[in-house]
Formats: C-alpha cells, sequence, structure tokens
C-alpha cells in the first residue's frame, strides 16, 4: 500500500499520528468489498460472483458497501502503519469512534490513536553494581549439595527423651472434630510442626505437649471476599501419641561407596564440585542479566506503571505459563490443587511479576534510549537465526505484513542495552551460601539469647514477688 503516517504528539502514554492512503489504494479496497459481496450472496437474476454493482448498492445499500470497505481498508494498513512508525501498540489502535468513510477516486485520511507504554527515566543511567557468586564451587556449596543429597536418606524416628513438641518435630496424634476441624481429623495422624498446610496458631497450641497428652486447641481463619471478611472459629481435640525427629545418616567412606558410589568421601566432594561448576557455567551468566536486570528496574521514576501495559505483560506471561502446563499434560486447576494455592493467590503473584517485568521492561527501553541503540538489517537477520528461522527472507516478510517488526526491533534494543550493562558492570564476588549459613547461625544464637533471657525472668519473678511482700 501507498500511504504516508507522521507521527504527532505523545499525551498521556497515547501516540496521535496522521494517515493518508493513496486513491488508488482506496479505488482497490472498494472493488474488492464489490466482488467479496457479490461473491458471497446469491442475488436473484445474477450469477454467483457477477452482480454489477447497482443491483448490489439497491439491495444491501452503498453506504453499507463502503463502511465494509473502509473497515477493510484501515484493517489492511495497520501493520504497515506499525512498522512505519516502529511502533508496538499496548491496546488496540483507534481510528476514531466514528471513522469517516472512504469514497472512491479520493485519497483516504484520518487522525489515529495509538496507545503505548510510557517513556520513562531512570535515577541513574550508570551500569549497576552487583553481587554474585564465584564461578568456582565453595566448601559451603559442595557443604549445601551434601546435605540436600543425604536427605533423601533421612529416616523418622521416634525421640527418646522426655519432652514436650518443638518447632520442627513430626507428631503422630488422634485428632477429633469439635468445631469445624473435620480437614484435620483422624486416628493416627501425622504431622509437621514446619509445614505451612497448618494454621501457625494451631501449631503453637501444639508446642509442649507431651506423648499421651491431651488438649483442646481453638484458631480462627479469616477467608476475604468482595462484600467482607468470613472469620470463622475452629476447635479440635488433640491426642498426642508420639513424637518424632529426622534423623540424618553419618556421611562416611563405607556410607559414600554404598549409597553414591564414590569410595571415599574425599571422592564424593570433588564430584560434587565438579557438578556444582558444570552448572554454573551455563547458569551464572543468566543469573548475572537477571540481577542486573532487576537493579535497573528499581531506578524506573515511575509509580504505578500504567495498568493496560500491566495488564498486556500478564497476559504474556500467563499465556506462556498455561503453554507449558498443556506440554506437561496438566490443567490450571490440577496445578493449583497440587499446590494448595487458590486462585485467587494466584492471580495475585502473577500480577506482581507482571508489575515487575513491566518495570523492568521500561527500564530497558529507557537505558536502550540514552545509549542511542540501533538496529540494522544485520541485527535483524542475526535474531531471526538465532530462533531457527530456516527461511530468514520468507520470515521477516511474514513479521513485516502482521506488523511484528516492531517488536522485534525493540526485542534486539533491549538485548543491546542488556548486553551493555553485562560488559560495564561491577561485580562484587560473595560466597553466598556461606554468608546466609552465617546470618542463620547469628539469628539461631539470637533466639536462644532471647529464649534464655525469658526464662530467667520467668524464674526470678515468683522471688521478686516474695521480696516485695
Amino acid at each position: 500500500m501507498k500511504i504516508t503516517v507522521t507521527a504527532g504528539e505523545r499525551k498521556d502514554n497515547e501516540l496521535s499520528a496522521q494517515l493518508t492512503i493513496s486513491k488508488e489504494d482506496v479505488n482497490k479496497a472498494i472493488k474488492d468489498t464489490y466482488r467479496t459481496i457479490a461473491n458471497r450472496y446469491n442475488f436473484k437474476g445474477f450469477r454467483r460472483g457477477h452482480t454489477p454493482r447497482p443491483v448490489i448498492d439497491s439491495l444491501i445499500g452503498r453506504d453499507a458497501v463502503l463502511a465494509d470497505a473502509t473497515n477493510q481498508l484501515l484493517n489492511d494498513v495497520e501493520p504497515q502503519m506499525l512498522n512505519e512508525l516502529d511502533i508496538v501498540p499496548v491496546e488496540q489502535v483507534s481510528f476514531g469512534k466514528d471513522p469517516k468513510i472512504a469514497k472512491e477516486g479520493e485519497e483516504y485520511d484520518c487522525t489515529i490513536a495509538i496507545p503505548v507504554r510510557p517513556e520513562v527515566e531512570l535515577d541513574s543511567y550508570d551500569a549497576p553494581s552487583i553481587q554474585m557468586p564465584p564461578e568456582e564451587a565453595t566448601e559451603a556449596e559442595i557443604d549445601q549439595q551434601l546435605d540436600q543429597l543425604m536427605s533423601y536418606h533421612e529416616t523418622v524416628e521416634s525421640i527418646k527423651e522426655d519432652r514436650g513438641v518443638q518447632k520442627g518435630d513430626i507428631i503422630a496424634a488422634d485428632i477429633t472434630d469439635k468445631e469445624n476441624a473435620s480437614d484435620l481429623t483422624g486416628k493416627g495422624k501425622i504431622l509437621n510442626t514446619d509445614s505451612s498446610t497448618y494454621s501457625s496458631d494451631f501449631i503453637d497450641g501444639l508446642m509442649g505437649m507431651k506423648k499421651g497428652e491431651t488438649k483442646d486447641i481453638s484458631w480462627t481463619t479469616t477467608e476475604k471476599k468482595e462484600d467482607g471478611d468470613v472469620v470463622t472459629n475452629h476447635t479440635a481435640t488433640v491426642k498426642l501419641t508420639d513424637i518424632r525427629e529426622q534423623v540424618t545418616p553419618e556421611l562416611t567412606d563405607e556410607f559414600s561407596k554404598k549409597n553414591f558410589g564414590f569410595d571415599t568421601i574425599k571422592e564424593l566432594r570433588d564430584a560434587v564440585k565438579d557438578d556444582i561448576e558444570s552448572d554454573k557455567k551455563t547458569s551464572l551468566p543468566s543469573l548475572k542479566e537477571d540481577r542486573l536486570v532487576e537493579k535497573l528496574g528499581e531506578r524506573v521514576k515511575l509509580d504505578p506503571i500504567p495498568e493496560n501495559y500491566v495488564n498486556q505483560v500478564l497476559n504474556e506471561i500467563a499465556q506462556q505459563f498455561l503453554t507449558q502446563l498443556q506440554r506437561q499434560g496438566l490443567t490450571l486447576d490440577i496445578y493449583l490443587k497440587a499446590r494448595g494455592i487458590s486462585s485467587d493467590e494466584f492471580m495475585k503473584d502473577l500480577r506482581e511479576q507482571a508489575d515487575e517485568r513491566a518495570r523492568q521492561s521500561l527500564a530497558l527501553d529507557a537505558l536502550a534510549k540514552h545509549l542511542n541503540e540501533d538496529v540494522t538489517e544485520d541485527d535483524i537477520e542475526d535474531e531471526f537465526k538465532r530462533s531457527g528461522a530456516q527461511d530468514i527472507k520468507a520470515q521477516i516478510k511474514t513479521f513485516t505484513n502482521n506488523g511484528q517488526m516492531p517488536a522485534i526491533r525493540e526485542s534486539i534494543r533491549r538485548e543491546k542495552a542488556l548486553k551493555w550493562m553485562v560488559d560495564n558492570a561491577e561485580v562484587n564476588i560473595v560466597d553466598e551460601i556461606a554468608e546466609k549459613d552465617k546470618k542463620d547461625d547469628d539469628d539461631s544464637d539470637k533466639a536462644d539469647d532471647s529464649d534464655k533471657a525469658d526464662e530467667k525472668a520467668k524464674a526470678a519473678k515468683p522471688a521478686d514477688e516474695g521480696d516485695n511482700k
């Protein structure tokens, strides 16, 4: 098509543009519409496809024919228009509430409105500084991997000492329903006190119980609904029959040989080290990119992100996720039930992901613009080569005809901005597993000190009260 399209003012995340279509293309669209109607319907007295225009006008109406031709004309021109403007619309392009009707022998011109994503500014356009784990496997990483391997050989055994239930114990209990607790009832029920399946108040009620003890435990749950929260009271009678704990066997040379096929612990550690480092060769580059993009997204000076753009990203994420489920032979309902997730929780998580990804995409766009990144024909061909296209020219033509080339160029610009960050980022190498272990140990020591202080306070209280009398 012979068109002229000129970008105008950009306001409130909407770009206006002036579009002009040649009279030759207008004439062709009208001619094609008459031909389509003549072939679609049987007009009495005429062979299909040979009905004269005056007859069609008298039976269908010339205005209706021209309106149909106008719609087809605008549908056909939209991909080319978007290519020339190099725009990826966020929502449907608007040609006006009541687009003017095309007229034979005249050019067609109109003002169009294209919803676009916002152009944002960043707090800084410098390459971010990030923390990364080393390329070599650390002792802490090897220990973590060995702990994971040994966890597969854990057994559950009854505790020998006479004590009450502690967090992390596995208990056996006979549970009866007293009020709205039917989902917990059963004889010889096995519960893990570390599980998030149960109410924290219910788990707290188990703490300190001893074997043979019977106790009523009450808790409440709140269900959020559009017309207000629904609070439900629950009570269960729990008779504790056993307290158990997970026991990890000792890792010895003999255990290593029997269960992992390595004669010594050292050989096992060396093999684990090789596996970790092999995995890092493929995972660290992606991790570096993810962390850089996450840091860049935090610099966006816009909040909130426009809802229409978040919705566009949300639809993309949801479609990708559903496609993955279909490949695995699963439905969304089965997936949610298997993980104990409600549809509301799933959608909330999906929307948070969409908001974060939308923010990061806008940040990459802003950086690419700041760096003045351009897209060449060679860049486009390389992009299609990487995608595995067999006939690159045919694929480019198809994408162009469908108005998809702006999205390809956008993706290339973002990749260039990301590569610039990867090449220029300041990276601080840290043994993250060792740091996390140290923090966990410190937190545990603080919790122990706090518990001891509480115990001392409780022990001292009766004596203090006696002194005051």
